[in-house]
């Protein structure tokens, strides 16, 4: 970056990347465990006095309507738990690796789902959301032996992009692949599939040029590309999610594939597809939905 590109940074955005640099530097000082408490306790404190809060508030309200207040206060609290914790973690994921107790993970569903389905120069998908803590699956994806190359969304502030970007290569210790989300990240998925790789995509967010597609027992604009890629290269799809059991300690579950459909109509099947896909996030959703992002605007202020 030029100095004249770094002039036109906003103070704001200088500031707070300051913040998430010197936040980093203590998580990574610390034990994981304890940066994992640290995260999670603050961002639990904070959090929920935060406006954004509401929009989880009102998420919950709408997709759930049979918690109330108090039940709704204690998930929001637990979102912003979980969120802490998450980033803590990422500063330490290079050091959490799988383990039978204690910091790490331990995995499930690999033997029976992924590996038989694993075929040399195929591509494969893994479906997830912003559940538990994502990051930890491509890493732990890696240890087994699937290069996984995953879409992200880059942050609003570009030096925070930058941290975050440049955290993910350290805790790998060498060069990720990653697309930005759009029209040009969808092109560089697309080729790099077709050259047999694997792909990562967190599905949970709202794609304003989507499809509306029920989520929650109402329309949400969602992203096609899923279906799309699964169902040009035929390759399996395994929904993955990484559950936290306790600070710094996660598991990571590999549900069986999901059915492509085929019934002749593309647009049909993209559908079909799509519909199956947020079925699983809602129902891991609705089983910890503490564990999930609420604080994203995923619905439309008004139905279509």
């Amino acid at each position: 970056m030029s100095d004249r590109q770094v002039e036109t940074v906003p103070l704001a955005h200088k500031a707070e990347a300051a913040l998430v640099r010197a936040a980093l530097a203590i998580f990574r000082a610390l034990p994981p465990a304890m940066a994992s408490r640290l995260g999670g306790g603050v961002a639990r404190t904070i959090g929920p006095l935060i406006p954004v809060s509401k929009v989880a508030d009102r998420n919950l309200q709408a997709a759930m309507p049979e918690l109330d207040a108090a039940a709704r206060k204690k998930i929001v609290a637990e979102v912003w738990e979980n969120l802490g914790s998450t980033v803590a973690e990422l500063a330490q994921i290079g050091h959490l690796h799988e383990t039978a107790s204690g910091p790490g993970y331990h995995v499930s569903g690999w033997d029976e789902h992924v590996a038989p389905a694993l075929v040399p120069g195929k591509p494969t998908i893994i479906l997830t959301g912003h559940i538990g803590n994502w990051e930890i699956i491509p890493p732990a994806a890696y240890a087994r032996g699937m290069d996984l190359g995953f879409m992200y969304r880059a942050a609003s502030n570009s030096l925070v992009n930058d941290i975050i970007l440049k955290l993910r290569e350290s805790n790998f210790q060498r060069k990720v692949t990653m697309f930005p989300k759009g029209g040009s990240g969808a092109r560089q998925a697309y080729a790099h599939m077709a050259r047999g790789q694997h792909l990562g995509l967190l599905m949970d967010q709202k794609l304003d040029n989507g499809i509306a597609v029920p989520f929650f027992g109402r329309p949400a604009m969602t992203g096609p590309a899923l279906a799309s890629f699964a169902l040009k290269f035929k390759c399996p799809v395994f929904p993955v999610r990484a559950l936290r059991e306790g600070p710094a300690r996660l598991h990571v579950i590999y549900e069986a594939p999901m059915t492509l459909p085929d019934s002749g109509d593309k647009e049909r099947d993209v559908l079909a597809m799509t519909t199956d896909m947020n079925n699983i996030l809602e129902r891991w959703i609705r089983e910890t939905p503490g564990a999930w992002l609420w604080l994203h605007r995923r619905w439309p202020k008004t139905p279509r």
